[in-house]
């Protein structure tokens, strides 16, 4: 089984610079993957405002997609359809192209999100989805992903940027006497920065998934 992953950018028609929203998001990724490498095929753009990436389980792809949202800028965002399945190469006019059914979820998946998020969850950005016809315990994890994720997204969202920052500095093991050296801050402010945001939550169920991809 194989995660798939489909990005693409939250309102980029409303985006001022949309080349500069593409360069922030292709740095997030890159910053993301050197610090915490995951992904079988790091998330790349493809067409138009769209990026495919794969990872080797649900763990993986939930880990490095809340990396990548935390190293985000003020402004721009992605949300992110993530299929469980069978990944099959697929040659084209001399090209080699992946489907099947992890890449038909993660279609369905990111419509999902976008459909959730322009109604009754604003701040739903990621989901995950597996065909029907999956087996059943692989069907259970993808409901405690959208469980779980639906709860981290609405942190996340809500987050400043400097927020974000700082959390993505406890998810990699850095304390808060560093991040506070590096945003020119007191510990303190760090600290509290961090407990009216929620992030221990967020840092914690990190470190779950990380253990979930090193076993």
């Amino acid at each position: 089984m194989i995660a798939a992953v489909i990005a693409d950018i939250v309102r980029s028609r409303e985006l001022d610079d949309r080349s500069r929203a593409q360069s922030a998001i292709h740095a997030a990724v890159a910053r993301a993957e050197a610090d915490f490498p995951l992904a079988l095929a790091p998330l790349t753009a493809v067409v138009g405002d769209e990026l495919q990436g794969e990872y080797p389980t649900i763990a993986a792809a939930a880990a490095a997609l809340l990396l990548v949202r935390l190293n985000l800028p003020d402004g721009v965002d992605c949300r992110f359809g993530v299929g469980i399945g069978e990944v099959r190469p697929v040659e084209v006019d001399g090209r080699t192209i992946p489907e099947g059914p992890a890449w038909w979820a993660a279609r369905t998946a990111i419509e999902r999100v976008e459909a959730m998020q322009q109604r009754a969850v604003p701040h739903a950005r990621t989901w995950f989805e597996a065909q029907k016809n999956t087996d059943a315990t692989v069907l259970e994890s993808v409901a405690l992903a959208n469980a779980y994720g639906l709860s981290r997204d609405q942190l996340v969202s809500s987050m400043s940027e400097r927020t974000r920052r700082l959390t993505y500095g406890r998810c990699l093991g850095r304390s808060q006497r560093e991040l506070a050296a590096d945003e020119g801050i007191t510990q303190s402010a760090v600290s509290q920065a961090l407990a009216s945001a929620g992030s221990v939550a967020i840092v914690e169920g990190f470190l779950a998934l990380r253990a979930g991809v090193s076993s």
